[in-house]
């Protein structure tokens, strides 16, 4: 498989000023990696990458430096596809959506800009198979990171928010990544909905922060009453309330949902003291989420290579 180059940059210096112009002409059907590297700057604009146009790269030098940013609601859309193409709600607002499988993003921010207090604001929607994002940022407040549907894999990379800030039903393995609390609310809300999906959250060897106040977070609802999430060796601020989950308000839940830790530590790391329907995980239990084959479990079509320790897509 080939590959191309594509370069973004606003001040007219490269092939592109605008990110989604550079997208746009990546063929329906692609099926050569197209890396679309992306100068500084702050890009206000919302970003759709479609079904079919696999194989797309977004790569800029630093999170810092390169925001891909926009300002939707569940509530309010303005976006330059129709609702019929990108969805309504929740669904439909995110600053960037990827639907185009094999998607990697490398030193990108992607932000909702929607103030506190504005309600389900995605910073990205993810619903693609395949999905990889080393070093990234993702900001926002409420729902800032939707891993709708789809194999992730999300290293080093930066997540904030308030309410239910990750959240969705795909297979996702978060390594080395820092989760930091802005104010109260849930970490995650899982929806897997029976016990059959093999879908659900690992937080392996991450970091929970907090805005300098305690016990004001949980750290996971269950979207849906399977919801799957678990947190091992993660160091947890003194953020994470003492309970760790919450049953959204249906005890029901509580019999269904799949919330486990596994040698967490920290001052939010209390398992003495967190709800008796969830549990810490004994070392055979444990050994499926520790792994890359959580998200790569097919041995014969491995779509993660092992490079110099780091896990990258086969297809980049």
């Amino acid at each position: 498989m080939g590959s191309r180059i594509i370069t973004v940059s606003q001040d007219g210096s490269a092939d592109y000023r605008t990110v989604q112009e550079a997208i746009d002409v990546v063929p329906l059907g692609n099926t050569c990696r197209t890396v679309i590297r992306v100068a500084p700057g702050v890009y206000r604009q919302p970003i759709y990458v479609p079904k079919t146009k696999n194989f797309i790269t977004l790569a800029g030098m630093r999170p810092e430096e390169t925001m891909l940013t926009w300002n939707n609601t569940a509530t309010r859309i303005d976006h330059h596809q129709a609702a019929r193409v990108i969805g309504t709600g929740t669904f439909g607002c995110g600053s960037t959506i990827v639907e185009g499988e094999d998607f990697i993003a490398e030193n990108i921010a992607f932000e909702n800009s929607a103030p506190e207090g504005s309600g389900q604001a995605v910073a990205i929607r993810v619903t693609a198979d395949r999905c990889a994002f080393y070093n990234c940022r993702f900001l926002g407040w409420q729902d800032t990171l939707y891993l709708h549907y789809g194999k992730q894999y999300l290293s080093n990379c930066y997540i904030e928010g308030s309410v239910d800030f990750i959240f969705g039903n795909s297979t996702a393995l978060l390594e080395h990544c820092h989760i930091h609390c802005k104010s109260p609310g849930y970490i995650t809300a899982q929806s897997r909905k029976s016990s059959q999906e093999t879908t659900g959250y690992v937080f392996l060897r991450c970091v929970i922060t907090s805005n300098g106040k305690a016990q004001y977070t949980y750290l996971g609802r269950p979207w849906g009453p399977f919801g799957r999430v678990v947190f091992a060796y993660t160091y947890m601020e003194d953020c994470v309330k003492h309970v760790g989950w919450n049953n959204w308000g249906k005890t029901e839940n509580e019999r269904s949902a799949c919330f486990y830790e596994y040698k967490c530590f920290g001052p939010g790391s209390c398992p003495s003291k967190r709800v008796t329907w969830a549990r810490e995980l004994i070392d055979e239990e444990a050994e499926q989420f520790l792994a890359h084959s959580f998200v790569d479990p097919d041995p014969q079509r491995p779509w993660l290579a092992q490079r110099m320790a780091v896990r990258l897509p086969y297809s980049a």
